[in-house]
């Protein structure tokens, strides 16, 4: 059975009480998580696991077979045993700004409306790939990409059929990734008049929880092939 990705309706869940369903040499699957797994750009969840008063260390979050989510633990961590109860915590530091950045990101693509041809996100710097000639004017992206988030857009998913998105082929905007198909429904990402698509990761609830948000270096990765950066400045002002 598929583990419960608790993460895909509430994003803000920091811990849950989980089954251990299978384990492998350095891996554990649950029947449910708020750790979310590789993909989409979005790193692994870290964190922790507590089994019976001893604490497991978990070091990457990653999709198994038949939609198990596994939880790897670090060489001094020992894996939890089968039908065992765990206590899951995330570091929750470190996924809040993955929220903040993935948000960002599509705040990004509203403004630079070209195909995306990858991207990636981590706690201190992200990326978007546009196919595109054009330069960027790194002043006028990063004021439009500030005042997107002064703006205070609600952000919330939604679910369609695959047939609804085959019917708005638009929707998708990613060259190199499509949306998973099969299990009948896509998850949309909506940031209220500002941008619709699929996406299956996990967002804050509103552009203002972007906070200080700066275009970094734009770099030329091909003929039509832009590289967009994207940093996230604390209250310190320093990146972190």
């Amino acid at each position: 059975m598929a583990t419960k990705a608790l993460f895909r309706d509430d994003a803000y869940l920091q811990s849950c009480g989980a089954i251990v369903t299978s384990v492998g040499e350095d891996y554990f699957c649950t029947d449910q998580t708020v750790f979310y797994p590789l993909g989409g750009g979005q790193p692994g969840d870290t964190g922790s696991a507590v089994c019976n008063g001893q604490e497991t260390t978990i070091i990457d979050t990653r999709y198994g077979d038949d939609g198990d989510i596994c939880h790897f633990v670090d060489a001094k961590s020992a894996v939890p045993a089968v039908d065992s109860r765990v206590e899951l915590q995330l570091d929750w530091q470190r996924r809040y700004r993955h929220m903040r950045m993935h948000t960002a990101m599509h705040l990004l693509g509203s403004i630079l409306k070209y195909d995306v041809t990858g991207g990636n996100i981590s706690a201190t710097k992200s990326r978007l790939d546009f196919n595109m000639e054009d330069s960027v004017d790194k002043e006028a992206v990063g004021s439009a990409l500030s005042a997107l988030v002064d703006a205070d857009h609600p952000v919330s998913c939604r679910w369609i059929s695959e047939q609804e998105l085959d019917a708005n082929p638009g929707l998708v905007r990613t060259m190199s990734v499509q949306p998973p198909r099969g299990k009948g429904a896509i998850r949309l990402l909506e940031i209220e008049n500002v941008d619709l698509q699929p996406c299956g990761g996990t967002h804050v609830r509103s552009t203002s929880e972007v906070g200080a948000v700066r275009i970094g270096k734009v770099e030329n990765k091909g003929r039509q092939n832009r590289r967009v950066n994207i940093h996230l400045d604390d209250a310190t002002g320093t990146n972190q």
